[in-house]
């Protein structure tokens, strides 16, 4: 065995006398990690810890300290009168150990050593931009949401005893308070008639949507969905390994037309809709064309799977009622999440359905979200009974209705030469489909370069098709009239 002083130990311990972490246990784990890649030999003699601290240049008792945390942890063991040794035995000549890189120790394997499947399907779609000013989705203002007073109903929620129980149990069926108001409150605002028992609480749209596909499509079934449709979900459908075929959409919504030939050619097992307001269009579908749908499901004995998107944001009349409203067959699945404008950390989704189907769901989501939020859900529970949530909506509606009419103003002042648009009935965004020839992808580019951020996902172009979705949410009206100059300007430079 060769002297211990001959290894280089040095070149693979660097201690940082800045660090948080103290000198010893930066050794320790330094030492540990260079046993664990051969650096040092099982058997190795290590120097005492006199000649230890003067190699590294610590106190001694530093020395001492990293030996007795290398025993406690089971990698040496000191022998009385022969020293300290990486514990077992080497039965070839271990090789003498030259100077190493001092990244070695400190970078974790880039890549398994193991293959496994990969999917495209799934590549995340979002892109990020430190643009100052940024057309999105569709999304509320964070900074309207009164987050302290959401924070000390929280607090006084959870320094109750009875709900501090509640964090001790993993509980994936929800909170039974929240799902009680929920239902009721769903009763009331969307003509439902439902029961705790017809609720599922998820962590969001996309989950429900998971879930609902697990237990109701197999590999090869047909799903409808619009010409233009979310692009998360067509994501989940393809996941699943579904066919997906596209139904025309026009100012009523879906064709029911082209539903029905769909139907008279191949066995259909799923239509979803956004029917409230259409992603991306933001179109209504009309009551006359629910009432056929319904029909249709029970002729053909398709599901609806009816997602409310953007329902909570309407302004120029009352909502038109959900499909499931009138639902008498058991054909439509609801989906959605409640408290979209509140802060993203107090929002969740839920599926309604009826109570065989809920049995089935709440497996899956006992695998997926074994513990649950309960305390967030009675959170929720507690804005509806108190009538929170009803006084927040109403105040927010009132400020994005404002910003949905000086957004639409902006558009006519500055772009109705190179877009035409309907002004939405609700929602928080506007579809604007362009008048001139103009590269999407180009624009979106010189945006950018001019502090505006327009992602991909906003852009729909084909030959037959050149259309933004522009979202106004988020923005004032000094960020809106930035944001249109912006765009007004950049589209000049590329005509």
């Amino acid at each position: 065995m060769n002297s211990p002083v001959d290894v280089p130990y040095k070149s693979f311990i660097k201690i940082d006398r800045k660090s948080d972490t103290s000198m010893y246990m930066q050794t320790a784990n330094q030492l540990i990690n260079a046993i664990q890649r051969g650096y040092l030999p099982l058997g190795t003699k290590l120097p005492g810890t006199r000649a230890m601290s003067q190699i590294l240049e610590v106190h001694r008792n530093t020395i001492v300290a990293v030996y007795d945390e290398l025993s406690a942890q089971g990698w040496v063991e000191s022998l009385p009168n022969k020293g300290t040794f990486v514990i077992g035995k080497n039965e070839e000549i271990p090789l003498k150990i030259g100077v190493f890189d001092k990244t070695d120790l400190k970078h974790y394997p880039k890549s398994t050593g193991f293959s496994f499947k990969t999917s495209n399907i799934l590549d995340n779609p979002f892109e990020h931009s430190n643009c100052e000013y940024l057309f999105n989705d569709g999304v509320p203002d964070i900074r309207l949401t009164q987050i302290d007073q959401h924070s000390r109903i929280y607090s006084s929620t959870l320094k109750r005893k009875a709900h501090q129980k509640m964090l001790g149990h993993y509980n994936h069926d929800g909170s039974e308070f929240f799902k009680k108001h929920l239902s009721h409150y769903l009763n009331l605002s969307r003509g439902l008639s439902i029961s705790k028992n017809n609720l599922l609480i998820t962590r969001s749209t996309e989950m429900s949507i998971y879930i609902v596909s697990e237990i109701l499509l197999s590999q090869g079934d047909a799903v409808l969905v619009g010409a233009l449709s979310y692009f998360s979900v067509n994501m989940i459908f393809q996941k699943a390994g579904v066919q997906i075929l596209s139904v025309p959409i026009d100012d009523e919504g879906i064709s029911v037309e082209g539903v029905r030939e769909m139907c008279k050619k191949q066995k259909i097992r799923m239509l979803y809709l956004t029917p409230h307001h259409h992603y991306p269009t933001t179109v209504t579908l009309s009551a006359q064309r629910r009432l056929e749908l319904l029909n249709l499901a029970g002729e053909y004995g398709f599901i609806i799977l009816e997602d409310d998107y953007d329902y909570d944001f309407h302004y120029d009349k009352s909502p038109i009622l959900p499909l499931a409203s009138a639902d008498t067959n058991g054909m439509v699945i609801y989906i959605g999440s409640f408290g979209k404008s509140l802060a993203p950390g107090f929002r969740t989704g839920f599926i309604v359905a009826p109570e065989n189907l809920m049995i089935e769901m709440r497996k899956y989501l006992g695998i997926i979200d074994r513990q649950g939020d309960i305390l967030m859900e009675q959170v929720l529970g507690e804005m509806i009974a108190e009538g929170e949530i009803h006084r927040y909506l109403k105040k927010s509606l009132k400020i994005y209705q404002e910003r949905r009419d000086y957004f639409a103003g902006l558009l006519e002042e500055h772009m109705s030469d190179s877009i035409e648009f309907r002004k939405p009935s609700g929602g928080l965004a506007v579809w604007a489909e362009w008048k001139i020839p103009v590269n999407l992808m180009h624009l979106s580019r010189e945006c950018s370069r001019n502090n505006l951020f327009i992602p991909k996902t906003l852009l729909y172009q084909n030959k037959n098709l050149t259309a933004t979705r522009l979202g106004y949410g988020n923005m004032n009206f000094d960020e809106m009239k930035t944001s249109i100059e912006i765009l007004s300007k950049s589209v000049e430079k590329l005509i």
